[in-house]
């Protein structure tokens, strides 16, 4: 049986903080808006929907850490190496974002052409922006 990823739900502990970062994030990957609520943020590119939920405070007090059990990334595929680039420079240093291990670059440790950039949540979430021919 063949089958794909339908959706993500990514709880985070400050919704007025994460909805807004998420939202920005995902339209500009052409997501659109499929539900929006005061803690809850659904977005679809008609193939994987994420979900960003506001955690319980009961439950906020710690955090994702991908060096922990559980999720480590979460890696967003582009159609070109310079989209990666492109992210980077349109997405990432007008909002000041911290990239990881120095920005963009290639990682031939994990395939020919794998090329990334890596960047944080406002949880710490590890996330990424990759090409791979």
């Amino acid at each position: 049986m063949k089958a794909s990823v339908y959706h993500l739900q990514i709880n985070v502990r400050d919704a007025a903080v994460s909805v807004p970062f998420y939202r920005a994030l995902l339209e500009f990957f052409e997501y659109r808006v499929v539900m929006d609520a005061p803690d809850l943020l659904g977005m679809s590119n008609g193939t994987t929907d994420f979900w960003i939920v506001a955690t319980p405070p009961e439950r906020a007090a710690t955090g994702p850490h991908r060096k922990n059990p559980g999720l480590n990334h979460v890696a967003f595929r582009v159609g070109a190496r310079a989209d990666v680039d492109r992210f980077h420079d349109e997405f990432l240093k007008p909002r000041a974002i911290a990239v990881l291990y120095g920005g963009p670059h290639d990682y031939p440790e994990y395939r020919p052409g794998y090329y990334a950039t890596f960047f944080e949540d406002p949880d710490r979430l590890k996330l990424e922006v990759v090409h791979i021919p």
